[in-house]
């Protein structure tokens, strides 16, 4: 599907850039002049829909801003996530960016209409629910969060 049909999706705007690092303390010190003062903590992500199975993680995150724009910093600790995927490719830098929806299994329905596919999937409560979707070819991941 071509960016401009993708747009015409209607997604609001972004509302985070997450990087995957290898060293959260070493990435916290060569961005947070940019995006800085960061506020970090420890996450673990229980029994969440990974690629068809069930699978759990644990994450260090940080947390700064550009405007409007928070960046987040990710470093996988243990676990499945599509944050271990992205570090055992060699990779290290932008990995998704996040569109906060009222209705995130919708959104998620209309992104696999346009190519998408979810690989990673948490229901949190009634109201809070992430996803993290992926298309061929492209090692950009859409990020949608609903939460009040």
């Amino acid at each position: 599907m071509k960016e401009q049909q993708l747009a015409a999706l209607g997604l609001p705007a972004i509302d985070q850039i997450g990087f995957v690092v290898r060293d959260i303390d070493r990435a916290i010190a060569q961005y947070d002049a940019l995006f800085g003062p960061f506020t970090t903590m420890d996450a673990q992500v229980p029994d969440a829909d990974y690629r068809g199975g069930t699978a759990s993680c644990e994450l260090k995150l940080a947390f700064g801003r550009s405007g409007d724009v928070e960046i987040e910093l990710i470093q996988w600790v243990s676990g499945e996530s599509p944050h271990r995927e992205f570090i055992e490719r060699d990779r290290e830098g932008m990995q998704h960016l996040r569109f906060r929806v009222d209705d995130a299994d919708t959104w998620i329905a209309r992104l696999e209409a346009a190519g998408y596919q979810a690989i990673w999937y948490k229901r949190w409560s009634g109201d809070t629910v992430f996803a993290y979707l992926e298309r061929d070819d492209d090692p950009l991941l859409v990020e949608i969060l609903q939460m009040p």
